[in-house]
């Protein structure tokens, strides 16, 4: 399971303008700002019909970029420039592998060390789609497990509230499954985007898989 909100994409008009300096060719960007309660035909590729002005790219930038972006990581700088900011909810194990993009990437979590014995657990706070996907004995299995576990931790919860003892905190730490789904604030920028959609894109985890088609859909990534 995966949960992606609050999408944000920033620096279009300083990544260009980066882009055009090492040949001193400002005078050629097409691109800029158009305010829209229609289609802007005067701009290329632009196919929004909105009420605030939004950021579009002229056909001589964007054959430019499309140059650079082919010559490779060293020529393509702007993309590290064109930075998302995006709200991730997901389990414990796909942040793991995550965290493999350390360069380029900004990201605040909600604290479990601080605030794990906050709310009681739900069996809803941990990915198990897959485990409905199975039947008869084997669903029954893996689900009273997991019901099993959320018990176990609220005991624990209880008793570290009533006592306050850190020694059952420690139990919730240690004991909560690398399903727990955890949310993260994130900063990362295209260039970024651009490794992980080529390394994960057709990775055996599903939460993979649904963050390269939400990639897919932001402003020019394609």
């Amino acid at each position: 399971m995966i949960k992606i909100e609050k999408t944000e994409v920033f620096g279009w008009e300083a990544a260009i303008r980066g882009m055009r300096n090492p040949m001193n060719s400002w005078d050629k960007s097409d691109s800029g700002y158009v305010c829209g309660d229609k289609k802007c035909s005067a701009m290329h590729g632009c196919d929004l019909c909105c009420d605030v002005p939004h950021y579009v790219i002229g056909p001589k930038d964007h054959d430019l970029m499309m140059r650079l972006r082919n010559a490779g990581t060293d020529h393509r700088k702007f993309m590290r420039m064109i930075t998302v900011y995006l709200d991730i909810t997901a389990p414990l194990y796909w942040w793991k592998e995550f965290d493999t993009y350390k360069v380029g990437t900004v990201a605040n979590s909600c604290s479990t060390m601080h605030k794990i014995a906050n709310k009681e657990f739900d069996v809803n706070d941990f990915s198990h789609e897959h485990i409905e996907e199975l039947d008869g004995d084997e669903y029954n299995m893996s689900y009273d497990w997991l019901l099993r576990t959320v018990d176990i931790l609220n005991y624990y919860r209880t008793k570290y509230i009533e006592i306050n003892d850190k020694i059952y905190w420690w139990q919730m730490i240690q004991l909560l499954p690398s399903s727990y789904n955890q949310r993260r604030t994130v900063m990362l920028n295209y260039e970024v985007l651009a490794n992980i959609y080529k390394s994960r894109c057709n990775h055996k985890l599903d939460e993979w898989r649904q963050f390269c088609k939400w990639a897919e859909e932001l402003p020019y990534f394609k």
